[in-house]
């Protein structure tokens, strides 16, 4: 998985995880239309990888990622309003991708995590913040909306807040972002690599397929009817009960052992 110009992947066979690294280290990580393309075919190959269990993405170098290439934002509104329709829900798609992945994801930021930056890490599961990050939607200052998901923040922070990050702009630390639930947790920067591997970790003793049936129940069913969403747990529960990592789940907890998972 080695064959991508703006993505550097990792794939650590005895952890079953894989690193998604941002490698745009000279524009400050910000995401243009190939790495945005990249990312797509990486979940492809991922979800389709059973020997994956975990993602952990991160950008290479000081920062997480500071936005969206400048030169993509005066592309997209240098268009007709076709063509911007266009290219917006385009790569609107390329996030929502990621989020669908059928595995748990873990964003490690660290230095500037601002515009579609901010919104890609809140396609993650999971997001830990070094104490020195630095958060920001400054998209309302170049005259655009948030084009990138705003429901993404709303959700997490409640209307009210998502207010005065959005329609502000203004630059905030990871304690506010903790504060606001927009991260999970905030560690000194020393310390980020082991918060993020030790919570990696934490699903080698988790069954694979139930992990990401799971995630699917909580990301689907929180806009579903209660009898809609009732109806997807057990559907997709259905949908595995074939799989070898159920059994070995069950047993290895009723006989208090270490499971031996494999992804099936």
């Amino acid at each position: 998985m080695n064959n991508y110009k703006k993505w550097i992947v990792t794939k650590d066979d005895e952890n079953h995880s894989i690193s998604l690294i941002l490698n745009r280290q000279d524009r400050m990580n910000v995401f243009d239309l190939e790495s945005l393309d990249e990312l797509v075919d990486l979940c492809e190959r991922i979800d389709n990888d059973p020997s994956i269990w975990v993602v952990i993405v991160s950008g290479e170098g000081t920062h997480f990622s500071a936005g969206m290439d400048t030169d993509i934002l005066k592309q997209i509104t240098n268009v007709s309003e076709e063509d911007f329709r266009s290219n917006m829900r385009h790569m609107q798609e390329c996030f929502d991708r990621f989020e669908r992945l059928k595995k748990p994801t873990i964003a490690k930021i660290k230095g500037f995590c601002m515009g579609a930056g901010f919104m890609f890490s809140l396609c993650c599961d999971f997001r830990i913040a070094s104490e020195k990050s630095v958060f920001c939607m400054p998209l309302v200052k170049l005259g655009l909306t948030v084009l990138m998901g705003t429901q993404r923040i709303t959700r997490l922070t409640g209307i009210q807040r998502a207010k005065e990050i959005v329609l502000l702009a203004e630059k905030f630390n990871s304690e506010k972002a903790l504060e606001y639930g927009l991260i999970n947790r905030v560690v000194p920067p020393d310390q980020l690599d082991d918060a993020v591997k030790k919570l990696a970790e934490k699903f080698l003793r988790l069954a694979p397929r139930t992990i990401g049936i799971t995630k699917q129940v909580i990301g689907q069913g929180a806009f579903l009817p209660i009898r809609d969403s009732e109806d997807l747990e057990i559907d997709l529960q259905a949908s595995i009960l074939d799989s070898a990592d159920l059994r070995e789940a069950m047993t290895s907890y009723l006989e208090s052992k270490k499971p031996a998972f494999t992804g099936y």
